[in-house]
């Protein structure tokens, strides 16, 4: 048994497929299937059902691959815990982040950070809440960013900051002739809304209430897949959208004056990093978390724990 072998038993557990398990690893197919067979030999047990398409890890390797996994994660763990001692920052780094941050937060400390570290590869993917947690428990990211809490089992909650969440108007609607609002003044019916896999819209339902005037409003028919595409929605039509601070860092001048913030103590969601159990890298992460809280405008670091909108 090899380290190698085990990589190709997780690759093939992750694309449920050996030509692309063989591709992911920059292998051949024979190389790789003649890997696992041996292992399968030397562990006198099959560890993937062939005759199901897509083919998938019978009851026995279902434990053997976690086993593997685990044993990778201490390999790497080890391995980078060298790499520490020798005092150098070098390596990959899988970081998952979910739409309603990436646009924003991402510019903010990724030159920073590619600069200082110019050995160390950082590897994002942009996924929903649950992929990325997901993708912690299976060990195919490093950390994840996102809004919390997600009261997870296993999951280390490091909080970032808390982004107060604002009000963005048509011209035509009549909360832009207002400073100041409350949840309630907000018109279901004219709320335009993300679509149901992202944990951004369930923190808008729990602000506005929404559950509770369901049977009252229609106010689930106009959803979108990006917090830019509601802006342009709202624009061209009579209605409004709930945004995030950070939305707000670079927006053009006319943008802004669509903008309207909530009265005090303003609602806010809270942003963190997470990793899942003894999670490997630790210095990475923790210089990553560095660079991010650097990088972050003075007005966000001194937004407060209050009124923090829970995620559905």
């Amino acid at each position: 048994m090899t380290l190698q072998q085990l990589e190709y038993l997780l690759a093939v557990d992750q694309h449920r497929n050996f030509m692309k398990a063989a591709e992911a690893c920059f292998v051949t197919q024979p190389t790789l299937s003649m890997q696992i067979q041996k292992l399968e030999e030397e562990f006198e047990t099959k560890i993937f059902d062939r005759r199901k398409q897509p083919i998938v890890p019978t009851t026995a390797g279902k434990e053997i691959i976690e086993h593997a996994r685990n044993i990778i994660v201490a390999a790497n763990e080890l391995s980078f815990y060298v790499q520490s001692l020798k005092g150098k920052m070098r390596g990959q780094l899988r970081v998952g982040v979910i739409p309603t941050l990436a646009p924003y937060l991402l510019p903010l400390f990724i030159p920073s950070f590619t600069k200082k570290y110019p050995d160390v590869k950082l590897i994002v993917q942009e996924q929903t809440t649950e992929v990325i947690i997901n993708m912690l428990k299976e060990g195919k990211i490093d950390a994840g960013l996102l809004v919390t809490p997600v009261n997870e089992a296993g999951i280390t909650e490091h909080i970032l900051f808390y982004e107060e969440l604002m009000v963005y108007t048509s011209k035509k609607n009549h909360l832009y002739h207002k400073q100041y609002l409350l949840p309630k003044d907000i018109d279901p019916s004219k709320l335009w809304l993300l679509e149901e896999s992202h944990c951004f819209r369930s923190q808008i339902i729990s602000l506005c209430e929404l559950q509770k005037q369901n049977s009252e409003f229609n106010n689930f028919e106009y959803e979108a897949g990006s917090i830019e595409t509601l802006k342009r929605m709202v624009e061209v039509n009579d209605g409004v959208t709930i945004i995030p601070e950070l939305v707000t860092l670079h927006m053009p001048k006319n943008e802004l004056k669509a903008v309207r913030y909530f009265k005090k103590p303003a609602p806010v969601r809270e942003v963190s990093l997470i990793v899942y159990g003894n999670f490997v890298k630790k210095k990475l992460i923790e210089v990553l978390k560095k660079e991010i809280l650097a990088s972050l405008p003075d007005k966000l670091k001194k937004n407060e724990k209050k009124n923090i909108i829970p995620i559905q």
